[in-house]
C-alpha cells in the first residue's frame, strides 16, 4: 500500500491526487489545503469518480505517508514577473508545511514557487535528511527544452539544470552538433518565458508539472533508480553550497540515491554558477 500526501490542492497539487489515483500510483490519499471548502470540493469531486482510493483529510496522517507534495501557496501569475517573486508570499506556507511535517519519516517533493529556495528551507526547518527532500523543476524544464530542441531541428539530450526559474541552464554539450552561443542565449530566453503563454490564457499551467511530478512520485514508490534533473541540496557538488539547485539525481525509495557531477563546458558552467549565487542568496534572505 502506497500513502501520498499532498499539501495544497489547487490547480496542481489536486491534478497530482487526480492523477495518483488514476494511475495507480497510490491507494491512499492525505489531502490538506488552508482554504476548507477547496478542500472539501476536491474530495467530492475525487469521490464521484467512483476510483476506490481511500482520502483522507486528517493532518495527522501527513506523518505516515510514503511521499508528500508541497504545492500549497500563491502560485505565478501575469503579474509576477518571476518565481523568485514568490518568496516573501509563500513564507505562510512553507512555515505551515514545516509544522505539518513534523515528524514525517518519507519523502518530501517541493513544488511551491520558489521551489529551490523552499526546498532548502523545508529541509532546514524540518530537519530532513537531504537525500529525501526533492525539488521538482527540472523535468518540466528539461521537457520545454526538448519542445525548443525539436522546433529547429536539434536532436540530442535535452536537459535543463539550475534554477527553476531565470537562471535556467540548458545542457547543450550533449547535442548531436556544436550549438552557438548566440543560439543558446536565444533558447535560453525562450524557456525563462516557457510558462507565461499557458499562465497568459488559462490562469496557470497544470497538465506539464502535475503528470511530471506524479510520475516523480512513482519512481520513489517503485524504487526506479532512474536519473532525472530534480532540486537538491548542495553540500559541495558543482562547487556550491548552501541552496537547491536542479542537477541530475537517482531516484528511488529513498529518494535522492546520488547526485551525478557531470561534465559541462564553459558557458554552462558560468551559467551554473550564477544560479548556484542567486539561489544562494535568495535563501540567506529567506532565512535573515
Amino acid at each position: 500500500m502506497a500513502r501520498l500526501a499532498v499539501v495544497g490542492v489547487g490547480r496542481i497539487g489536486g491534478e497530482v491526487a487526480y492523477l495518483a489515483s488514476t494511475m495507480g500510483i497510490a491507494d491512499e490519499l492525505v489531502l490538506y489545503d488552508s482554504a476548507p471548502g477547496l478542500l472539501k470540493a476536491q474530495v467530492l469531486d475525487m469521490q464521484h469518480t467512483g476510483l476506490a482510493t481511500d482520502i483522507s483529510t486528517d493532518t495527522r496522517a501527513i506523518r505516515d505517508a510514503d511521499v508528500c507534495v508541497f504545492s500549497a501557496g500563491l502560485p505565478r501569475n501575469p503579474s509576477v514577473k518571476t518565481r523568485a517573486d514568490l518568496l516573501e508570499a509563500n513564507s505562510a506556507a512553507v512555515n505551515e508545511c514545516a509544522a505539518l511535517l513534523k515528524g514525517f519519516d518519507g519523502i518530501v517533493i517541493t513544488v511551491t514557487n520558489p521551489m529551490d529556495a523552499n526546498n532548502f528551507l523545508l529541509c532546514k526547518r524540518t530537519g530532513i535528511p537531504r537525500e529525501r527532500c526533492i525539488g521538482f523543476g527540472g523535468q518540466l524544464d528539461s521537457a520545454r527544452f526538448a519542445l525548443a530542441l525539436r522546433n529547429r531541428g536539434i536532436t540530442g539530450f535535452s536537459f535543463v539544470l539550475g534554477e527553476h526559474g531565470e537562471h535556467q541552464v540548458p545542457v547543450f554539450s550533449t547535442q548531436s552538433r556544436e550549438i552557438p552561443i548566440s543560439l543558446r542565449e536565444e533558447i535560453l530566453t525562450e524557456l525563462r518565458g516557457a510558462s507565461m503563454d499557458v499562465i497568459k490564457g488559462k490562469g496557470g499551467t497544470v497538465f506539464g508539472p502535475a503528470l511530471h511530478i506524479a510520475h516523480l512520485a512513482r519512481m520513489v514508490l517503485t524504487d526506479a533508480r532512474e536519473t532525472v534533473i530534480c532540486s537538491s541540496v548542495l553540500e559541495g557538488e558543482y562547487g556550491i553550497d548552501g541552496c537547491s539547485l536542479g542537477v541530475p539525481v537517482r531516484i528511488g525509495r529513498n529518494g535522492i540515491g546520488a547526485i551525478e557531477e557531470w561534465h559541462l563546458d564553459a558557458w554552462e558552467q558560468q551559467k551554473m554558477n550564477e544560479a548556484g549565487t542567486f539561489v544562494t542568496d535568495l535563501c540567506k534572505k529567506a532565512v535573515s
